[in-house]
């Protein structure tokens, strides 16, 4: 479409739609997009996967499970570092970089490259899950058809939430697990005028979902055994659990995230660090292949001895136990090391996973201790799920909604919210933050849920800083200066050596005594009327902190410098916060 055509659609949706309408349309075609690219992820996934494991023997360990990891690792590497050229990884993180940083701007590339990698990913076995790269998928959709027609920052993070929430309710067919994972995770500020457009993509996209792949829930769970309130002990005891192995969780996977960017430059050795090491725990516990879906709906229908096929463990029932836990503790590992190894992938599935493992562990030890009165293994197990996903996420309103939804579990909705809640609370204890926004919120990066910090985190510090026209040398005399002074517009009066350093600064309002007797024109310099000021403020600086300092000094003007100390300007106490209520007031507009 050429320029003058573009520009006349334009001006017909200026005259025709009015901008409510246009969005909620826009929603829509974004539910669409989402739902369509999570079936294709989905079925090139079990085509992978089914290619090449449909043969395997069932009662013994297969030796195949050593290649297949790498390969899959490999080809993504390679497709990454030769084809995108740009970093796909952590696909929920980047959403919360882009909105933070970008003013949400994703990447062209990010509509389907994420796709490609994690299919491939997990198709070979990579022990990471598809929600994450479906959901950047899906953002990426919304940020780019709302910066192909130019839209406002605020419309487009509109968007990518509309992306977030259609990519959750197009994977799961759960509307109200997307709507709510989209308020709890990513969006800053949700009024009412953006509920109805993201409910809009999640209604789509669970519709087009349905079309695709018919009415079945993706994990098939048929309650057995109510819940009756003589197992709220158990519940609680159980969410503990959860918030417990979440913080395990979250904790193991920033230390292998850790050890893994410090080989950043060297490649190789990440691939064959992160491929052995995955491929090995494949190996003697298969579970681990892919996304792990097949080993939740063993558990959820009572099949749990069937978890053992394909290892060393097969057959052999009285160890169970061990290999449960043993999976529980190794999942975050193999998850670590197919990200830092080079593959793609999130931690969604992962925290489902584990969760699934975690509960019907606990259930199972509960029974055979007799600790209180018996509790059904498959609820728990389903129960599990919510916990540890609420404790890794930081988000109880999804795991509650998400399990219920998925399952159609909506029978145990008390138990979910018991189990749900009672991680989140332990969690939080030690943990501030989820497993998207930790690194996010170390750099203060991190938009919350707060307007205050929200507000601070869209501002930029070049924004509000006023470049600093006049300066002068430390041996410049009083004479020189009073022009200066005269041509400047700020209180302050920098003084810098000749390569741009700052030195001092010159409070004109305490200078006033001298500036008016001519006969001391040339017996005052620069240098003896300057002090250092009171904090300084670098380029790269952070919003908040930048409010922290003019808090603590009580200064109406600070000098930003640059990393080698250069002037760079100044930002003016009265300059920030005008900037800062406009932006209040923007936000807060419906």
């Amino acid at each position: 479409m050429n320029s003058d055509t573009f520009a006349r659609a334009l001006q017909w949706r200026e005259r025709h739609l009015s901008q409510r309408v246009f969005i909620i349309l826009l929603a829509l075609l974004t539910g669409l997009f989402c739902a369509v690219a999570a079936f294709v992820l989905h079925w090139i996934i079990h085509q992978i996967e089914l290619l090449l494991t449909g043969r395997f023997n069932a009662g013994g360990a297969n030796w195949l499970y050593l290649v297949y990891p790498a390969v899959g690792i490999l080809l993504t590497s390679l497709f990454v570092r030769y084809i995108v050229k740009d970093n796909i990884s952590h696909g929920i993180t980047r959403i919360l970089y882009a909105i933070s940083t970008s003013h949400s701007r994703l990447r062209a590339h990010n509509c389907w490259t994420s796709l490609v990698a994690s299919a491939v990913t997990i198709g070979f076995g990579g022990s990471v899950g598809a929600e994450a790269p479906i959901v950047l998928t899906g953002s990426a959709i919304g940020s780019n058809l709302g910066q192909w027609l130019k839209l406002d920052n605020k419309t487009l993070m509109l968007l990518v939430g509309c992306g977030a929430a259609g990519a959750i309710a197009g994977v799961f067919k759960a509307p109200i697990a997307g709507l709510v994972f989209t308020i709890e995770v990513l969006m800053i500020d949700m009024t009412m005028a953006s509920l109805l457009p993201i409910l809009v993509s999640c209604v789509t996209a669970t519709c087009v979902t349905y079309i695709f792949s018919g009415d079945k829930a993706l994990f098939s769970f048929h309650l057995e055994n109510a819940w009756t309130v003589d197992r709220v002990p158990a519940c609680v005891m159980l969410g503990v659990t959860c918030g417990l192995v979440s913080l395990y969780f979250i904790r193991m996977s920033g230390t292998l995230d850790g050890m893994f960017s410090r080989l950043r430059s060297r490649l190789w050795a990440r691939y064959v660090v992160g491929s052995l090491l995955l491929s090995a725990l494949i190996f003697f516990f298969p579970s681990l292949y892919g996304e792990g879906y097949g080993s939740i709906d063993m558990l959820l229908n009572g099949q749990d001895l069937q978890v053992l096929n394909n290892s060393f463990f097969a057959g052999q029932q009285h160890l169970l136990i061990l290999y449960l836990a043993l999976v529980v503790v190794a999942k975050v590992v193999a998850t670590s090391a197919t990200n830092g190894g080079g593959g793609c992938g999130g931690t969604f599935a992962p925290s489902l996973f584990t969760g699934c493992f975690t509960g019907f562990l606990f259930a199972r030890i509960w029974n055979m201790e007799q600790i209180g009165v018996l509790v059904p293994e498959k609820n728990f197990a389903l129960l599990g799920m919510a916990g540890v996903m609420s404790g890794v996420m930081h988000a109880p309103l999804t795991g509650i909604f998400l399990i219920a939804e998925l399952t159609g579990g909506y029978d145990l909705f008390l138990p979910l919210m018991i189990v749900s809640v009672a991680s989140y609370l332990t969690i939080v204890l030690f943990e501030p933050h989820s497993i998207y926004s930790r690194r996010l919120a170390r750099e203060g990066k991190l938009i919350t849920h707060h307007t205050d910090n929200a507000v601070l985190t869209l501002m930029q510090l070049d924004s509000v800083m006023e470049r600093a026209s006049e300066t002068v040398q430390p041996d410049m005399e009083l004479g020189q200066m009073v022009h200066r002074i005269s041509r400047s517009r700020s209180t302050v009066l920098p003084v810098t050596d000749a390569a741009g350093r700052l030195l001092g600064q010159i409070d004109i309002s305490r200078t006033r005594h001298v500036l008016f007797r001519t006969e001391l024109y040339h017996r005052f310099k620069a240098s003896q009327l300057m002090q250092q000021p009171p904090a300084t403020l670098s380029h790269d600086m952070a919003m908040a902190d930048v409010v922290a300092a003019f808090e603590q000094t009580h200064a109406n003007h600070l000098p930003v410098l640059s990393a080698d100390g250069r002037l760079l300007g100044y930002v003016s106490r009265t300059r920030l916060y005008t900037m800062y209520r406009k932006m209040v007031a923007d936000m807060s507009q419906e």
